[in-house]
């Protein structure tokens, strides 16, 4: 059996240690990272194909993330006794993975990545969250698929000390007023290198008014700044930990064997210049409308026209033709934005929808509403219930149940399409628990308000962001 690499840091600020194990568990996918903080590890395995999905046309990366009950000594309460659909929390895991890692793939590389986290323990102290985005870094760094890594990542939270405190159990996290979850990479190979920020997720938590009211210090800006600044600490020492894990991997095994691909491009410069030359008039005049139906009409005309123009000149080619109309579009947009100061509805940079709402819309509800800003139309109810109908959480965290559920449906025809409709998607569950963090902190304690809550956000129509 092939001995394992290890290395490990002490973690400033906490009595906790980082460590990762590479080469020995899962050794035919591409990399494989064992991550472990305090009693909490769990696996990440990175794999990608050495093909191109012929039409691939965008990056297809998928972030899988395994919650095993056994990590916390339980057995699946589903009929069956096995794991089934992720959890939410596992979701919103796998959308905190794929932000900052998804950048960081070189321009043009369409082989399909999977990257699958597997949760082998889970203390009930720390959270396996943020180990699974270093974990993934690190896997990949010693996996010869092209990254721009390391990554490191890190949770603060501010304590009702006034304080920022780095990898906060869950009680820790519970008893603080806000966190912060950032993500970033170095600026250099130095090991006291700045770190470029690219990612940050932050939100009260619960009670966090009540503690305010009861003289806890409120977040500023300035804290705010603080903590993003003090993260780069923890941050640097996970992308230190990388490295020295890459460099004891090149020591023992030998130089890491990168990855062979063949840059996508959408379109060659030929079709570009032709598209520009024939169409850019029509396109710069459908841009033009402020209207959302007109303009789409307005550039689904401007487009068939051009492909028309150009399908002898171009045969075969309808695919670069309409990726090269983007293009130009996109173009025409940041360049009226810019010289303009008009944004494609025609508002300036300051100017803001027009926002109107409306209450008790529906007879039978226990509360109705419609939010509408521009042509974006949201309904929400809320539902009221008995203690007994809060849900009970199968999960291998701490958290058992939850009293307070955000649904967020986003159907086909809000934006005038046909689509699949049914169970969530990963997008529709992460805009419903961003609703959910959002409106937690100012939620009376059960103590006062002993309700189970339902809301439920259905958008009707979509121009622009909906959550």
């Amino acid at each position: 059996m092939t001995d394992a690499i290890r290395v490990s840091t002490a973690l400033s600020g906490t009595e906790k240690t980082l460590s990762f194990e590479a080469g020995h568990l899962a050794q035919l996918a591409d990399g494989a990272v064992v991550a472990r903080i305090g009693d909490t590890m769990l696996i990440t395995t990175v794999t990608a194909a050495r093909k191109v999905r012929e039409g691939m046309d965008f990056f297809p990366l998928t972030v899988d993330i395994e919650e095993r009950a056994y990590a916390a000594g339980k057995i699946p309460g589903a009929f069956f006794r096995r794991e089934g659909k992720p959890s939410d929390q596992a979701v919103l895991i796998c959308r905190l993975i794929d932000r900052p890692l998804r950048p960081s793939f070189p321009k043009g590389f369409r082989n399909e990545v999977q990257v699958v986290g597997t949760v082998f323990s889970a203390d009930q102290e720390n959270p396996h969250d943020i180990l699974a985005i270093n974990a993934a870094s690190a896997a990949l760094m010693i996996s010869g698929i092209p990254f721009d890594g390391p990554i490191g990542a890190v949770r603060l939270a501010y304590t009702t000390e006034g304080e920022w405190a780095p990898h906060p159990t869950f009680a820790e996290g519970d008893e603080s007023v806000f966190e912060l979850v950032v993500a970033g990479r170095a600026l250099s190979d130095a090991r006291d290198t700045d770190i470029a920020i690219m990612m940050v997720e932050a939100g009260g938590t619960e009670g966090s008014f009540e503690k305010y009211a009861d003289g806890a210090p409120k977040v500023s800006e300035e804290v705010l700044a603080a903590g993003l600044e003090a993260s780069k600490i923890w941050i640097r020492e996970s992308i230190n930990l990388q490295r020295e894990l890459v460099e004891r991997w090149v020591a023992e095994r030998g130089p890491i064997e990168m990855m062979s691909y063949e840059p996508q491009n959408d379109y060659e410069e030929d079709v570009l210049a032709r598209v520009e030359a024939v169409g850019l008039s029509a396109l710069a005049t459908a841009n033009a409308l402020t209207s959302k139906a007109a303009r789409a009409a307005a550039l689904d005309a401007a487009t068939s026209s051009i492909q028309e123009q150009l399908a002898s000149e171009f045969d075969g080619r309808a695919g670069e033709i309409k990726a090269a109309v983007k293009s130009v579009t996109k173009k025409l947009v940041r360049r009226r934005v810019v010289d303009e100061g008009l944004r494609i509805d025609g508002r300036t940079t300051t100017d803001i929808r027009p926002l109107s709402a409306e209450v008790d819309l529906f007879p039978m509800t226990h509360g109705s509403a419609l939010f509408q800003r521009g042509e974006t139309q949201v309904v929400n109810v809320t539902t009221l219930g008995m203690p007994r109908m809060r849900q009970q959480l199968d999960t291998i965290t701490p958290d058992e149940w939850r009293r307070y559920m955000h649904h967020y449906n986003f159907p086909p025809y809000s934006t005038g399409e046909t689509g699949r409709v049914g169970m969530p998607k990963r997008r529709e569950i992460g805009h419903g628990m961003l609703a959910e963090r959002a409106l937690i902190p100012v939620l009376p304690s059960e103590e006062d308000f002993a309700y189970t809550l339902r809301v439920v956000s259905d958008v009707m129509q979509s121009n622009g962001s909906t959550s």
